[in-house]
């Protein structure tokens, strides 16, 4: 979830810059063809008639006086690096004007020429017409791939006898001729010409600029990554609480984050309050119920001595055994889901099965440890309940598999594992769930036994108060296995 969280800021947000860099190109190229040019031509308009009136030696310190060093101003023909507009050529070059040698109509090399200046070439067919030209074309990041508009838009505002150009050379840069003048020498046409640099109206990419927008992105990155965390964390602490519940150790959760999750987190707590209450009420109902029972059991016993049939005798005294084994019934359960009731310490889980096991045997019981590992596995556990688990385990086998019973100990991983068989028909897997659960009774014929279903609920108690589990299999007696793993202490 934290993980689709964080796609789905990244995406929103790589969603929206996209939408913001294409608004911020359109209005651009708006700006480029609409806006920019008229302004241009407006400045241009002023600058030419400024530089009318100011002698020739300071227009250069002018131009870039006022265009506070972003402008330069030169007095010479058009640079071999520039292109004039197609227009113009055409305009320049007549229908049937044959090209001057050694450069482009209407253009000579007068005046100081920069190192990397190379005229024009024209090849004129046998008619005389000056060949097609083609336009250049540049890559998609070169600023002067989208001005052909801003051209077309600064001839229109200037007039016919201006004249723009586009640098060739490693620099792109405008040319716009602010005036013209006769050369002495060859009687070419002399022009005062503006530059503009490109990169002052379209600025490419730069590095700065894209180290700024990948910061910004991780930015936004780490932005959503706590945003999530802030959302997630509840969430993943109340799964982990939820898990402690299965588990049979319930823990409550601090109600953070959003208003929903903080919500869920109250209505969490107030579940296990209720589940505290509920199971507060059936201790108390399950412990009051043999207390109870004590007083009528007793006089009972009591009578039954006292009768004169022996038939009559026997009956109540049978009677009075089975509703102790109820009462001791519920006694056990009340103790092995009380977490008070019990107190760990740490124990050799082998010697004390192979004495508890021998107690068994004295009694003529049908009990074998079949197997013992060498090593010491060692556990935090209560003695007693340990003892109630074991016990419970070897009765429900004796009164509802076959005798003989056979127990082993094991290591499986990090837990000991203890194994108790009879040779019964088992449990079916269909029902091994239900078996595990309070008061649930799968013969019909155990409530005649002073049995009420609290033997393996019990076992599964006390496992789950020390930490383990049990599982119910199937042995290869054909009767049911029972498996208990208790983690194991270093």
């Amino acid at each position: 979830m934290r993980a689709r969280l964080i796609l789905l800021i990244l995406g929103a947000v790589l969603v929206a810059q996209a939408a913001t860099f294409a608004a911020i190109e359109h209005y651009r190229r708006n700006y480029l063809d609409t806006v920019a040019p008229d302004l241009m031509a407006t400045t241009i308009r002023t600058l030419r008639a400024a530089i009318a009136q100011i002698p020739e030696e300071n227009r250069a310190d002018f131009v870039s006086e006022a265009s506070h060093g972003e402008w330069r101003f030169e007095s010479r023909a058009l640079p071999a690096r520039a292109r004039r507009t197609e227009a113009e050529r055409r305009a320049d070059a007549g229908p049937h004007r044959p090209p001057r040698e050694g450069g482009p109509p209407g253009f000579a090399p007068t005046g100081r020429m920069p190192p990397d200046f190379r005229p024009f070439e024209f090849r004129a067919p046998p008619d005389g017409r000056p060949p097609p030209r083609e336009p250049p074309r540049w890559a998609e990041d070169d600023p002067r791939s989208g001005m052909r508009g801003l051209i077309r838009r600064l001839n229109q505002q200037l007039g016919e006898g201006t004249r723009v150009a586009l640098s060739r050379g490693p620099e792109p840069a405008l040319y716009i001729s602010l005036s013209s003048t006769l050369g002495q020498e060859d009687g070419f046409t002399q022009r005062a010409w503006l530059v503009i640099s490109l990169e002052r109206i379209s600025p490419g990419v730069t590095t700065p600029l894209l180290v700024i927008w990948l910061g910004g992105l991780g930015v936004i990155l780490l932005i959503a990554a706590g945003f999530s965390w802030h959302i997630t964390r509840p969430m993943t602490s109340l799964a982990v609480a939820a898990d402690q519940l299965a588990a049979g150790k319930p823990q409550r959760v601090e109600p953070s984050g959003p208003h929903e999750t903080r919500v869920l987190g109250e209505r969490f707590n107030a579940m296990l309050d209720a589940l505290d209450a509920s199971d507060a009420v059936r201790r108390t109902l399950l412990a009051g119920l043999p207390h109870d029972l004590k007083g009528p059991l007793s006089r009972m016993r009591l009578r039954t001595e006292m009768a004169d049939d022996p038939a009559l005798k026997e009956g109540l005294r049978k009677d009075a055994q089975d509703m102790q084994h109820i009462v001791d019934q519920f006694i056990g359960y009340v103790r092995g889901t009380d977490p008070a009731a019990y107190h760990f310490d740490p124990m050799d889980l082998g010697d004390w099965l192979s004495e508890r096991i021998h107690a068994w045997k004295g009694t003529g019981t049908a009990v074998e440890l079949a197997a013992v590992p060498s090593q010491e596995l060692r556990v935090n556990g209560d003695a007693v309940a340990l003892a109630r688990m074991v016990d419970n385990l070897i009765e429900n086998a004796l009164q509802h598999g076959a005798p003989p019973v056979d127990i082993r100990l094991t290591q499986r991983g990090a837990n000991a594992v203890i194994q108790v068989r009879d040779h019964g028909p088992g449990i079916s897997p269909d029902r091994r769930y239900e078996a595990l659960q309070p008061f649930a009774r799968l013969d019909p014929a155990r409530s005649r036994t002073g049995n009420v279903g609290l033997g393996l609920a019990l076992v599964d108690a006390i496992a789950r108060a020390h930490g383990g589990r049990i599982a119910l299999e199937q042995a290869d007696s054909g009767g049911l296995q029972v498996d208990v793993e208790l983690p194991l202490i270093a």
